[in-house]
């Protein structure tokens, strides 16, 4: 069950700080974009995810987004906010992890996958081998239904990760 654990659960990508990242030796971030950093509807960054990447600009850490949502979807989020993409990642696959790795010359071991779904963002992060960071879904309510339909199970894990049943 060592795939579907966290190296760390966090409420919000804001919990994401310098500090944080360089008490475990990270320098860069693969990024999801739906319910990680904005709303699966909108359009646009909440003022507080455009703060938090300039926060991580300003530290140089490395960022990539990484979606599964389609190119011509993501690419006018990316520009706005100037962070590469790589779409559709075809997440959890690793594939997607392997080419912004690869396209950004992000070293494996100093890059962290940052995402809502564990089955989707965890698991391709950790497939690829690497460290892990899973934040609390922004409204899922708002998701795809295939996306919504996981989310009881992905409770189950997470719960069973915060008692301990879970072991690495």
């Amino acid at each position: 069950m060592s795939l579907l654990t966290p190296d760390i659960y966090l409420q919000s990508v804001a919990e994401v700080s310098p500090e944080l990242l360089q008490k475990y030796s990270i320098r860069s971030l693969l990024l999801d974009v739906d319910s990680t950093l904005k709303r699966y509807k909108s359009d646009s960054l909440e003022p507080e995810a455009v703060h938090w990447l300039e926060t991580m600009k300003r530290a140089e850490i490395g960022l990539c987004i990484l979606s599964n949502g389609k190119a011509h979807r993501i690419r006018p989020i990316a520009e706005l906010i100037q962070v590469p993409f790589v779409a559709p990642a075809l997440k959890p696959l690793p594939v997607g992890c392997k080419t912004a790795l690869t396209t950004m010359n992000f070293d494996r071991k100093t890059t962290a996958m940052v995402g809502d779904q564990v089955f989707a963002d965890l698991l391709a992060g950790k497939l690829a081998g690497l460290f892990t960071i899973l934040v609390k879904p922004i409204h899922p309510e708002e998701e795809h239904w295939y996306t919504r339909i996981k989310r009881p199970l992905e409770s189950f894990v997470l719960g069973q990760v915060k008692t301990g049943k879970l072991r690495s």
